[in-house]
């Protein structure tokens, strides 16, 4: 993978964290979902903010992810795409709060070996 490719690989993946960031914002400001509030949560979406900041991100994150996959093999771009999932928990932790248990950062840290294995071109 060239510095070009792999600019575009942090590039999508930084606009879908992002966009996840955003979806989490505006989804505490819905509130919880249930069978009784369920239509005026649907039709909230359309009127917070942060949802649609966070859905425009993805659709950023996914035409970048296009542009990768004109570049690389899907064998290589769909496993790199995976640090999405780091990049989440390690937001989920320093901006929600939230614990990483010893069993999830283990598994990080095997997405993270993988992903430098599926990269790494000799």
């Amino acid at each position: 993978m060239s510095w070009q490719e792999f600019c575009l690989l942090l590039l999508s993946v930084s606009a879908s964290v992002t966009g996840q960031l955003f979806l989490k914002i505006g989804a505490g400001k819905l509130g919880r979902v249930d069978a009784a509030n369920a239509l005026k949560q649907i039709l909230g979406i359309i009127t917070t903010p942060e949802l649609l900041i966070g859905l425009a991100c993805y659709g950023i994150g996914a035409v970048v992810y296009i542009l990768l996959l004109t570049r690389v093999n899907l064998s290589v771009a769909g496993p790199s795409a995976s640090l999405v999932y780091v990049f989440s928990v390690l937001i989920g932790y320093f901006i929600f709060k939230e614990s990483i248990p010893l069993m999830r950062l283990a598994g990080l840290s095997l997405i993270v070996c993988g992903v430098i294995l599926v990269v790494w071109q000799k």
